[in-house]
């Protein structure tokens, strides 16, 4: 029987005047018990919109129904079907513009936690199993992506997974791209970020990172090294000035170098 709570399970938060002191993850997400509790007010619907408002059309009642189960390790399998960074993404994706806006249980309450339960079983498969996908076999075609964020990401996973030979340019040091660089610690932590560039490397992705595609090398170049395709995921990698007096004083940042500082 479904769990009829026309509200969503708070998630449990770092105390204010703690977090005040630290800049470690603001949201400590739901326990394994919580997480079964609201998998429960899911009324897995028979044509479920909530599926329609994912980008990525995660089969989102059955992996709560997994939940539901406590059959975690299945919920994560359904879940990277179609989503290459569960983890990430349970964590800074628009949910409640997305999945939740149309929640049949939204229309009488609040919607089902569908965020907090991808990111619960994401951080839960990663804590208890963390098993580094395999290399497919390969089909002989070799692409580049430009830019490690998630676009690029997700772009490399997605092929490998295909059997391409993909090479993956990051212009920083580190890989993750605004991930990194343009979300704070207390947000997403930059260890989830590692873990999912290290399962990257697993299905045979090659990282190269300080590669300043159009400085170091250009797009031309990658095709006479034998790249079949190029995928361009630079990002906002540049900042916009309004024009104004003092943008250029000592103290003063732009959004971009602020947060990748």
């Amino acid at each position: 029987m479904a769990n009829m709570n026309p509200k969503k399970l708070p998630m449990p938060e770092q105390d204010p005047v703690e977090r005040s002191h630290n800049f470690k993850e603001v949201a400590m997400g739901y326990t394994a018990e919580m997480a079964v509790e609201e998998a429960g007010r899911c009324l897995q619907c028979k044509n479920p919109k909530c599926v329609g408002g994912c980008p990525v059309n995660i089969h989102i009642p059955e992996f709560i129904a997994k939940v539901a189960e406590g059959d975690f390790a299945a919920a994560y399998e359904i879940i990277s079907q179609t989503n290459a960074l569960p983890a990430v993404s349970g964590r800074v994706c628009p949910q409640e513009t997305q999945c939740e806006a149309l929640c049949v249980r939204g229309i009488k309450g609040e919607p089902v936690a569908i965020g907090r339960l991808e990111r619960f079983v994401a951080d839960w498969y990663r804590e208890h199993v963390n098993a580094m996908p395999k290399k497919p076999e390969s089909n002989g075609h070799k692409v580049a992506v430009v830019g490690s964020g998630p676009a690029g990401l997700t772009c490399a996973s997605d092929l490998a997974k295909m059997g391409y030979q993909v090479s993956l340019f990051e212009a920083f040091h580190v890989a993750g791209g605004v991930l990194v660089y343009g979300i704070p610690e207390f947000r997403l932590p930059k260890a989830i970020v590692a873990n999912e560039v290290e399962k990257l490397k697993a299905l045979g992705v090659d990282v190269e990172t300080n590669t300043v595609v159009g400085k170091t090398t250009s797009i031309d170049e990658l095709f006479e090294d034998g790249y079949e395709a190029v995928f361009v995921g630079s990002g906002a990698g540049l900042p916009m000035f309004m024009g104004i007096p003092g943008e250029n004083l000592v103290g003063v940042y732009s959004a971009n170098e602020y947060l990748t500082r």
